[in-house]
């Protein structure tokens, strides 16, 4: 399953999605974090000193490799460079499973060891100070996208994404990229406001959304959250000795993280496996199309200098009989 964690800054987003992914890998699930919010700290999350996160290979530094291993023999693709974010694949792509091993992992994922099992992190890298004035963090984050796009995943398998704060994933279709969208509110008024976006925005999309609420302190906390908004709560999440503990560097092991945090945990996982049975792959494909040629005729076509539409190939699906097959197979007729 494809996972996101949203959120405004100061949420608690990166902390929760890293108590996710310890959980994940504590029940044993095969496990690829992303971090793609503009301030890297998922690594210190999970346990890195400052040194191996800041070590950590950055997913848009590589963007032309991932770019020519995904583009693999697709005629469709005339080269690496006319590959833009939004890319889908198709004939004679390669795609990526989240348990084996590939050059794009080699180049981009560090293994990293946690109390009870081992993960995939990856980082999409800072927005450093020669990307002042010429860059958007957009750019980086289209290594995410792309790899999604060519991602095939199953039962028990998860990619974690902690998202950049706030609506930004909007200005592509990565926010169309996930079986379920974690975000994560505070019980106030400005922690209620990105949830209004993030539910405007998608609804036209199908995107399957549950609210987090984090920082509960009591009953009238999770009252005002479920007047604000309705169904799509979840659960509630309170302070945590265990994560002060950790955010100074000391961390206990996970199993002492608190029971009612542990279980509020498993609800999310819980409602993850459950998005897993309403897969549409579809309506995936017919997403991941439209937002390609909607970036193809507003920029992708004049700075690539290419026909992007022409990469779309209609007779092409994307869905788990591909983990078989090595690559996408014929739609149905």
């Amino acid at each position: 399953m494809k996972i996101a964690f949203v959120g405004k800054g100061g949420s608690g987003k990166t902390t929760l999605s890293s108590l996710f992914i310890r959980h994940l890998a504590a029940n044993e699930a095969h496990v690829v974090a992303v971090d793609a919010d503009i301030n890297q700290h998922l690594g210190a999350a999970l346990g890195l000193d400052e040194d191996e996160a800041a070590g950590l290979p950055a997913m848009g530094a590589q963007l032309p490799l991932i770019k020519d291993y995904l583009r693999g023999s697709n005629p469709r693709i005339a080269s690496a460079a006319t590959m833009i974010k939004t890319t889908p694949p198709g004939e004679g792509s390669r795609l990526l499973r989240v348990r084996e091993a590939n050059p794009v992992y080699d180049a981009c994922a560090r293994t990293v060891r946690l109390d009870d099992g081992e993960i995939r992190l990856m980082a999409t890298g800072p927005f450093t100070e020669s990307d002042l004035g010429v860059a958007c963090y957009h750019s980086k984050v289209g290594a995410v996208e792309l790899c999604l796009n060519h991602l095939v995943d199953g039962r028990d398998e998860y990619v974690v994404v902690d998202m950049t704060a706030g609506s930004d994933s909007f200005a592509s279709g990565l926010f169309t990229r996930f079986d379920m969208t974690f975000l994560v509110a505070e019980p106030t008024r400005k922690g209620v406001s990105v949830y209004r976006q993030y539910k405007e925005y998608a609804r036209d999309f199908g995107v399957a959304l549950k609210v987090v609420g984090n920082k509960v302190q009591g009953e009238d906390d999770l009252d005002f959250l479920r007047a604000e908004v309705g169904g799509d709560l979840l659960v509630g999440i309170g302070q945590s000795d265990w994560v002060r503990t950790m955010e100074k560097g000391r961390p206990a092991p996970f199993e002492l993280l608190e029971a009612d945090n542990r279980m509020a945990l498993q609800a999310l996982q819980n409602v993850a496996e459950d998005s897993y049975e309403l897969r549409d792959w579809e309506r995936y494909m017919r997403q991941m199309v439209h937002f390609h040629l909607k970036n193809a005729e507003s920029w992708g076509n004049e700075k690539t200098g290419a026909d992007l539409a022409a990469q779309v190939d209609p007779s092409f699906a994307l869905g788990e009989h591909c983990a078989e097959t090595g690559a996408a197979l014929p739609a149905p007729a």
